[in-house]
């Protein structure tokens, strides 16, 4: 059985590490490269950086800070936000990287994951899916969560996934920052309809959450970032948890 994956988040905007609630109402929570290095230590199984403001100012993603980082940490390192060509996604990796996420301009130009795989496989490209519920469905956003794609999430999971995205990095607008849990039944229906590991975020604010999201979400790995950066729990905390719900994880 594959262990499950404990992912601390940093979503960086101008240098700093911010969080916010519901993609909205932004608040400082420290510096990228001290936070990377601490959650290093604490055994996290990867690191995601999101620069969450990029495609929005259609601006590069910081490339000093992604060296930063990768120089402090000996984990998987994902980094996402900016990413629109093949030769960005060439720049992020040869920085430091070892897979890049994208999101708004992969579903402006789906060509993006299928020539990202073949340059540089499969294993990475993150295809990021920003979901916000509609209805009976969800729908994807781009933009930082500012504009609605009008294209349903799960579909879309599909279909990134014969284009060659090697994981899906799952984010429920609707749960985001709320610390009430991951959506499960979101998390649930796409790693039900993918065969390619699935991150779910958005909405971790206990231990039990994570448990949940494993067993009933199906998720294959775990992605949370306030209740690191605020210190509420460190990654061990909940990997010893985990293994007492007879959970597979790496300690």
């Amino acid at each position: 059985m594959l262990a499950k994956r404990i992912i601390p988040c940093l979503d960086v905007d101008a240098g700093r590490v911010v969080k916010g609630v519901n993609f909205v109402n932004i608040k400082d929570a420290g510096d990228p490269v001290e936070l990377a290095e601490e959650y290093n230590k604490q055994g996290a199984d990867e690191l995601v950086f999101l620069d969450i403001t990029a495609s929005h100012d259609k601006r590069e993603t910081m490339k000093d800070i992604v060296k930063a980082v990768a120089k402090k940490v000996f984990i998987p390192f994902t980094v996402g936000g900016g990413i629109r060509t093949i030769e960005d996604m060439r720049e992020i990796l040869k920085a430091g990287a070892d897979k890049v996420s994208v999101n708004t301009a992969a579903v402006n130009n789906p060509k993006l994951i299928s020539g990202g795989a073949k340059r540089f496989g499969s294993q990475c490209i993150v295809l990021a899916i920003d979901a916000k519920k509609k209805d009976q469905s969800w729908e994807v956003y781009i933009n930082g969560g500012r504009t609605p794609a009008k294209r349903d999430a799960v579909k879309w999971a599909i279909e990134g996934q014969k284009l060659g995205a090697g994981e899906i990095l799952l984010t429920s607008m609707n749960t985001d920052g709320t610390k009430g849990g991951f959506d499960i039944e979101l998390t649930r229906t796409i790693s039900s309809k993918v065969g390619i590991p699935v991150i779910a975020s958005g909405g971790a604010g206990k231990l039990e959450h994570f448990s949940e999201v494993f067993k009933n979400g199906k998720a294959d790995a775990a992605l949370a970032a306030s209740i690191f950066h605020y210190n509420e729990y460190k990654v061990d905390d909940i990997k010893k948890f985990l293994k007492k719900e007879e959970i597979c994880v790496r300690i």
